[in-house]
């Protein structure tokens, strides 16, 4: 088995554990920044506050809405984004081994490389999974008043008794993939792309942070414990909840406007809750929301990023580290039995 295919496995199972853990602070994060009511926003209520009035109003389904093709996404981008940066970085690593032969560099990938690999990897998986996020943020944003009478329409009287509303059907994938494709056809599953390819910078500052620090900690463990190199899961868990800490707060404006862009377009007439593309969402949210809007669910955000890249990159390490232990004993015991 190779090493690309080891890294892609091991990083959708940790990403798929890491989504089943932080994805109600997801939900509610994507709600936050998707919020268009500066009113409503000013309020300020706290993350958990706003879980249970999710809960509270529409049950705890609200908050694993969008679930199962969350974690075919997220399986699906850590397989592929694993995959093709283990590809890249094996060619980094052979080229800088090439130059240092020819008297260039000291044989290790520097940091530029680093971030061009990661840069590589996070674009082919942006143009590959795009599709499956914009689901799953028109999923997350879903409300059960979304439904409900549109202005214009008019009101009871204050006298009149309402008739109880007739259920809505459970909103689901096949019914977001539908409204989706009614709404803007096969390109609007590529709504978003544009940002999204732009925030590739997010996991490329990402890793670049965790190896650089990665290499640090295993030159002074060397140093200290006479070649021994070997990293804790904790130390891992650590670096990884460091790292997506520096990226996330960089990027997050760009993935404020991903999310408006990919969530459900308002129909009211109103011209600030509707955006053409990306520029025309930074412009208007700029005016009509100040450079706050760009900062909306910022905390949430944090934590919810923060807990998932260190489970993940710990979780990682460690089906990595046991399928080569099962391989290379695997391999042994072969030899061992192979007779003469």
């Amino acid at each position: 088995m190779s090493d690309a295919l080891i890294n892609g496995l091991a990083g959708a199972g940790g990403g798929i554990i890491a989504q089943l853990i932080t994805y109600p602070l997801q939900s509610v994060n994507t709600r936050q920044q998707t919020e268009r009511d500066v009113k409503k926003a000013k309020r300020k209520h706290g993350t958990l506050e706003q879980m249970c009035q999710v809960v509270k109003n529409e049950g705890w389904g609200r908050l694993y809405s969008g679930l199962a093709p969350s974690i075919v996404g997220t399986a699906c981008s850590q397989g592929v984004y694993y995959y093709f940066y283990q590809i890249f970085r094996d060619r980094a690593e052979a080229i800088a081994r090439e130059n240092k032969r020819n008297g260039i560099g000291d044989g290790s990938v520097g940091m530029l490389s680093s971030l061009m690999v990661a840069a590589l990897a996070g674009c082919t998986n942006v143009l590959l999974t795009n599709p499956i996020w914009v689901v799953v943020t028109r999923m997350q944003t879903h409300t059960k008043n979304s439904n409900k009478s549109q202005p214009g329409h008019s009101s009871i009287a204050p006298d009149e008794k309402a008739l109880d509303p007739i259920e809505c059907p459970p909103y689901g994938t096949g019914h977001a993939i539908q409204e989706l494709y009614d709404e803007a056809g096969i390109q609007g599953f590529w709504k978003g792309v544009f940002p999204t390819l732009i925030m590739v910078s997010n996991p490329s500052m990402q890793f670049m942070l965790y190896e650089t620090m990665l290499k640090k900690l295993k030159r002074k463990r060397a140093l200290v414990k006479q070649g021994d190199t070997g990293v804790t899961a904790l130390e891992i868990f650590l670096l990884g909840a460091l790292a997506k800490l520096g990226a996330t707060v960089v990027t997050y404006p760009l993935l404020v406007v991903k999310s408006r862009l990919q969530a459900k377009q308002t129909t009211t007439g109103d011209k600030r809750h509707n955006y053409e593309g990306t520029l025309d969402a930074i412009l208007k949210m700029i005016r009509y929301e100040g450079l706050h809007g760009f900062y909306k669910g910022m905390s949430t955000k944090i934590v919810q990023s923060v807990l998932a890249a260190a489970v993940l990159f710990m979780i990682k390490e460690e089906l990595v580290r046991g399928a080569r232990m099962l391989l290379t004993k695997g391999g042994t015991s072969t030899r061992r039995t192979r007779p003469a």
